[in-house]
């Protein structure tokens, strides 16, 4: 049993993982590291209520700071740590405190991807990830400002639909051939562009970005294209994705590959050291692969998961994903994984503002994305978890309950 447990990390699967140590019984030194001075917190409002100032910063921490004190966990927020000395079972704070460790969990996250443009570092561009960034980027939006996204993922979409709600004028630049095209059907991708058309959006695909100019005062202006066009901007937002943060893995040795690869039991190539979250690429015997996952959901469960295995009980991680993006009164919540589909089928209507698409190969449910259709995300969960093959007519019929379309 291992009696000091250093966790890396303050996001939910660092939180999740010492809320399941205390629960599960676990008695020894619990230490968790932020490297924000903050209390953890939940990271989506950041690009919704919060970014729209609806939603206070005291409502964002995921536990209150008598949870730390009452379950014995110490916390050392505001704090990096900059090293792992594996030989010693050691970690290294920036502030050059070290913390002995007999079991070491990675639960660092993961960051923004940044623009190589000439210009990206330009006053008014911005990154989201932190209470930080929000706090920045919402002082500056202000009724009747421009501004320009890069990137139509669900960042980019999120922070367009809750800027544009502020009043300001909004452009999104996507360089793909539509918005979130890594994880929806093109019909679905087609529904939100319009939406953000109807809202007053202008969202402009297969744009890629040479530049981005400047005023004489070091201030962004405008964002250019390689087609030659120009979009005026008093704010950039630049939404291109997430990496792994696995800098510390990759430094002490660890292997990593997309993230800190991690067996089914969340332990990293150091029987030592776990990793959970963002972070973490994990084998899926669900899907056959490899997954690493960007998602609340994931975090919790592989938090869990990791923190079980610490705690002495032998548990596969391997949970159904699901995710979910809201975006003006739309929730979108999508089950499983569809890549790899060979069918989509409709069910409902897009006008009605309220339907779902499913996804099928050789037959078998193996991902829903539902829309403001909370009964079928939740009928789909045990269908795509048995590995229904549901009747496709009987899928399409809204009418018919999901249970009932085998």
């Amino acid at each position: 049993m291992y009696q000091q447990i250093v966790i890396a990390g303050g996001g939910q699967a660092a939180v999740q993982a010492a809320d399941t140590l205390r629960r599960k019984g676990y008695t020894g030194r619990v230490t968790l590291v932020g490297d924000e001075p903050w209390l953890p917190y939940q990271r989506p409002p950041l690009s919704k209520k919060y970014l729209a100032g609806t939603l206070e910063r005291e409502r964002l921490v995921l536990r209150p700071e008598k949870f730390f004190t009452e379950h014995s966990v110490q916390t050392h927020l505001g704090r990096r740590v900059a090293g792992i000395e594996r030989r010693e079972q050691r970690v290294r704070l920036d502030d050059g405190r070290a913390l002995p460790y007999d079991a070491l969990l990675l639960a660092t996250g993961s960051h923004p991807r940044r623009l190589s443009a000439p210009g990206a570092d330009l006053g008014g561009v911005h990154y989201l990830r932190g209470i930080a960034d929000a706090d920045r980027i919402r002082a500056e939006c202000a009724a009747g400002g421009r501004l320009v996204v890069i990137g139509g993922g669900y960042i980019g979409l999120e922070v367009a639909a809750t800027v544009r709600e502020l009043g300001m004028d909004v452009t999104v630049l996507e360089m793909a051939e539509r918005v979130m095209n890594r994880v929806v059907c093109a019909e679905l991708s087609a529904f939100y562009e319009a939406e953000h058309a109807r809202h007053g959006v202008r969202v402009l695909c297969n744009a890629r970005v040479r530049a981005l100019a400047g005023d004489d005062s070091g201030r962004v202006r405008a964002v250019l294209t390689g087609d030659g066009a120009e979009y005026p901007a008093d704010v950039v937002i630049i939404a291109v994705g997430v990496a792994a943060t696995d800098e510390l893995a990759v430094a002490a040795g660890l292997e990593c590959d997309n993230g800190i690869r991690v067996d089914e039991h969340c332990r990293t190539s150091d029987p030592a050291i776990y990793a959970a979250g963002d972070c973490a690429n994990h084998p899926s015997p669900r899907y056959g692969r490899r997954l690493r996952l960007e998602s609340v959901d994931n975090a919790f469960e592989q938090g869990s998961s990791a923190a079980l295995n610490l705690n002495g009980t032998p548990t596969v991680h391997d949970k159904l994903p699901w995710f979910w993006s809201d975006q003006y009164d739309l929730k979108l919540i999508i089950v499983g994984i569809s890549a790899g589909y060979d069918t989509v089928i409709l069910r409902g209507t897009p006008a009605a503002r309220a339907f779902s698409v499913c996804y099928l190969r050789d037959g078998e449910l193996i991902a829903i994305d539902s829309v403001n259709a909370p009964k079928d995300q939740m009928g789909a969960r045990k269908l795509i978890a048995a590995h229904a093959r549901p009747d496709p007519d009987k899928l399409a019929d809204p009418g018919i309950a999901l249970k009932d379309a085998l």
